[in-house]
């Protein structure tokens, strides 16, 4: 009796057992099927991402069947020229870039005793590309800005200026490109023909919208002095230490300027015949008072500028005919301009910090007999 209620205990155990076995089985087979079709679906659909990535010639992601551009191996893949749907993640646009860049620091101290080189300028500016050009990384500037420099024989003032507008006009955030229009010869010097010839031949390196011309011997004291156009014909050079910080006389529009595209051209760009120092600058401002614009300036406790020291340069002596030539603005600009404009490109050369544009813009005609 004994024996048979343990039998009875014991196959009333194993069965129990046995059901909890199989209870403990269907649930984990639940579980393994659950989680194995979420692993699948996963799967599936990187394994779908990953095989349009390495395959050229499928892609599962594209649903109109389209391909990538594809290079040989070693190589990356180029940005499709058709629209993405889910493959490549949207390159979020660069924001503008603010009126009033935040990194500007203010009055600067600017000095030319140190000794100066390229080398240095160059390992100063490391952001700077060939041929003198920057943009922005982290914002997309308003306007395309090309800075002309008439030059000649002026390697040491270079050197400074580079120096010191290279990290200005980064701290602005100017997407720009520097050009030097370098006078090929001896003669007379002619600095509002080698502007005119800036202005054509930055032209064929990128569509600029801005223009600054400026001497290579003034340096701006105060980065707050922004380098872009304005809705007038912009005047920066207000306040130069030479003229003890003040405006020499009220139509001055000297050493520093800019001007968009339509400004420029609305005027006839620059006069092509003052040979010899002065005038020109006189002339420009006459152009533009007489097509309605206005001359825009900075605050004068901004736009002051230091000088670097020079003895005048040779061939380039005052032009005792300028005066005359101011009178007649009016009935000179418009054959006299960028319309008329004559010479001839000798050299192209682009270097880390600047781009050396070297012309022959010919020689002054005669200068009538006195009496």
């Amino acid at each position: 009796m004994t024996r048979l209620m343990l039998g009875r205990t014991l196959e009333r155990i194993c069965k129990a057992v046995l059901l909890l076995c199989l209870v403990h089985f269907l649930i984990m087979m639940i579980l393994y099927f659950d989680v194995y079709s979420q692993r699948f679906d996963i799967f599936s659909r990187f394994n779908g991402r990953n095989f349009s990535r390495t395959h050229h010639y499928y892609n599962l992601s594209r649903p109109n069947g389209t391909f990538p551009t594809y290079l040989p191996a070693g190589d990356h893949f180029l940005p499709s020229t058709k629209p993405e749907t889910n493959y490549t993640p949207t390159i979020k646009p660069l924001p503008p870039c603010p009126e009033v860049p935040p990194g500007l620091v203010g009055r600067l101290l600017i000095e030319f005793s140190s000794a100066m080189t390229l080398e240095r300028v160059q390992k100063e500016n490391p952001d700077v590309t060939n041929g003198g050009k920057y943009t922005p990384p982290d914002c997309k500037a308003k306007q395309k800005v090309a800075i002309i420099i008439p030059y000649r024989h002026r390697d040491h003032h270079l050197k400074y200026w580079l120096h010191y507008l290279h990290p200005i006009l980064r701290r602005q955030k100017i997407d720009y490109g520097i050009f030097i229009i370098n006078q090929y010869g001896e003669d007379t010097f002619n600095r509002a023909k080698l502007l005119n010839i800036g202005y054509t031949e930055v032209l064929k390196d990128a569509e600029y919208d801005c223009f600054i011309f400026s001497d290579v011997d003034l340096i701006p004291m105060d980065d707050r002095n922004l380098y872009h156009c304005y809705d007038q014909p912009r005047h920066f050079a207000i306040a130069m230490d030479k003229f003890g910080f003040r405006l020499p006389y009220a139509g001055y529009f000297g050493g520093v300027s800019g001007l968009s595209r339509v400004q420029f051209l609305k005027i006839n760009g620059f006069p092509n015949e003052y040979w010899g120092w002065g005038g020109e600058d006189d002339d420009i401002y006459n152009r533009i008072t007489l097509n309605g614009m206005k001359v825009s300036r900075p605050d004068v406790r901004i736009g002051r500028y230091r000088m670097i020291k020079h003895e005048r340069d040779k061939h380039n002596e005052p032009n005792p005919q300028r005066f005359n030539k101011i009178q007649n603005t009016k009935a000179s600009m418009k054959r006299d301009g960028i319309n008329s404009l004559q010479y001839r490109v000798l050299e192209v050369t682009k270097y880390p910090l600047f781009t050396n544009i070297t012309v022959e813009i010919g020689k002054p005609p005669p200068r009538p007999p006195r009496g």
